[in-house]
């Protein structure tokens, strides 16, 4: 039922509903009429391609090659939780077209800093831009030394990229719906060129009959490694938050009325802060409202969950055909081993376009985490401490940030630390935490603060108190066997 003191509210007015104590007031204002899928799929795709270069094509696959099957559960259990999170952190920035950072923000202020810290410390650490140059290497018959300065080169290569680009989301999915199509066409070679009636029949056991076997399966594996795969069961971590930095650019709901990052070098900066806005629930704004979340929701859940479980099975099954259980290949030398196999026992060009499928699914991932990472940060700082200042826009803070990225990940390899799947498996534990963490805000946001009528409820609820359960219980976990280690 519509709230008449809300419905009568004019434009302009401050919107009482969204919490004003810790940031400027929202102000109303109408939603823009919805637009149709096909000029919305963007956002979900540079999720997909951050996804897929962690849990998909490194953790999961490996994994097959220690318990088989076993465990594809608990991976589609995953990949199915994030989709219902990244749908909550969709609402929140169709509704106001702020970030999901900046209203949690909105109910505690130490959460600005809290986050940036939580999107910097288990993301900083180069896996992905190594792994891509560990495969590039396996591809082309380098010595393992070209690793270190290949992926340096390809983290200025990114850095350059990203800031010359005008609008700088509008590059990075041009780029990445490339690079996820080249992704997609080894996946389909994968079913009907490589994966047989056994690789079927594995999975189809996995689902079923070797449910039993999930606790035996998961004491096989180190906890860190177990929840990093599960928090990379689709993107994890802050990447899923960076969700509504790319709602907002693309002009999805309340994000079409604020300012995108632009290149301070070609494109044409704002300098104001991306304080957003709220609409009044009359019928007009609501039937709008309904429009956005239809289209929202079916553009993430056919790019993000579809696709993205059909990579992990795929590349699942593609290690424990090949492969086997119980083999030797450990760490990210499985890579290099599966890539070898296919070539004895398909064709010596199979295992190249493996290793290159590699490099494109890694350097995907790479870019997206650079991008995510100047996102989330700069729209941190912006909105708390820069509001009013006129030298740094959101732009040019998303810029210095992704270059001191690159500075660290640069130094973190010339270091000596590039083994790609201790990199990944530190980063994905410490973003298991951080999931537990912005799950349980979500629930105070979108119930919370956002009005009944458009917040979260029923079925949703319940799925995200069982993101809260399902990742709390593993960070538990594994805060609990590692500390017993320590003593």
């Amino acid at each position: 039922m519509v709230d008449p003191a809300v419905s009568s509210t004019a434009s302009g007015q401050t919107a009482s509903e969204i919490r004003s104590s810790n940031l400027p007031p929202v102000t109303y204002r109408d939603l823009p009429e919805p637009l149709s899928l096909k000029k919305v799929v963007g956002p979900s795709v540079l999720l997909l391609a951050g996804s897929i270069g962690s849990g998909e094509f490194v953790l999961w696959p490996y994994i097959s090659t220690q318990t088989g099957m076993a465990l594809v559960w608990l991976a589609t259990i995953g990949i199915l939780t994030q989709y219902f999170l990244n749908m909550e952190i969709t609402r929140y920035t169709l509704a106001t077209g702020e970030t999901a950072v900046t209203g949690f923000t909105r109910l505690w202020k130490p959460w600005s800093w809290l986050f940036i810290i939580m999107a910097v410390i288990p993301w900083m650490w180069p896996g992905w831009a190594t792994g891509s140059s560990t495969a590039l290497t396996y591809a082309f018959g380098l010595s393992a030394d070209a690793v270190i300065p290949i992926t340096i080169a390809s983290l200025v290569l990114i850095g350059i990229i990203l800031t010359v680009s005008p609008v700088v989301y509008k590059t990075v999915e041009k780029i990445q719906f490339f690079l996820v199509a080249l992704i997609v066409i080894f996946m389909i070679y994968i079913i009907f060129g490589l994966l047989t009636g056994e690789s079927w029949s594995a999975l189809v056991s996995g689902f079923t009959t070797e449910v039993p076997d999930i606790p035996a399966a998961i004491g096989e594996l180190p906890i860190a490694l177990l929840l990093g795969a599960i928090a990379f069961a689709g993107a994890g971590g802050v990447m899923n938050l960076a969700q509504s930095n790319w709602v907002r650019d693309k002009g999805m709901g309340m994000g079409a009325l604020l300012p995108k990052i632009v290149s301070p070098i070609t494109g044409e900066e704002t300098t104001g802060a991306a304080i957003g806005h709220f609409f009044p629930q009359d019928e007009a704004n609501m039937k709008r409202w309904r429009g956005w979340w239809r289209v929202a929701d079916r553009e993430q859940f056919l790019t993000f969950f579809v696709l993205g479980l059909l990579a992990i099975m795929l590349f699942m099954m593609l290690a424990y055909t090949y492969l086997g259980v119980g083999g030797e290949a450990k760490n990210f030398d499985f890579v290099r081993l599966l890539g070898e196999t296919l070539n004895d026992k398909v064709g010596s060009w199979v295992g190249p376009a493996f290793w290159f499928t590699g490099v494109v699914v890694l350097l995907s991932t790479n870019l997206t985490v650079l991008d995510m990472i100047g996102r989330i940060v700069a729209d941190i700082a912006k909105n708390n401490w820069l509001r009013d200042s006129k030298a740094w826009s959101e732009s040019r803070l998303y810029f210095l940030v992704v270059w001191l990225m690159v500075l660290f990940g640069s130094i973190i390899l010339l270091s000596g630390v590039s083994q790609p799947l201790l990199l990944l498996v530190i980063a994905s534990a410490l973003n298991g935490l951080v999931m537990f963490v912005y799950s349980v805000l979500l629930i105070q946001l979108n119930r919370g603060m956002l009005p009944r009528a458009i917040g979260l409820k029923g079925v949703r609820f319940i799925a995200i108190l069982w993101a809260v359960v399902f990742y709390g219980g593993f960070s538990i976990y594994l805060l609990i066997d590692q500390f017993g280690k320590l003593f």
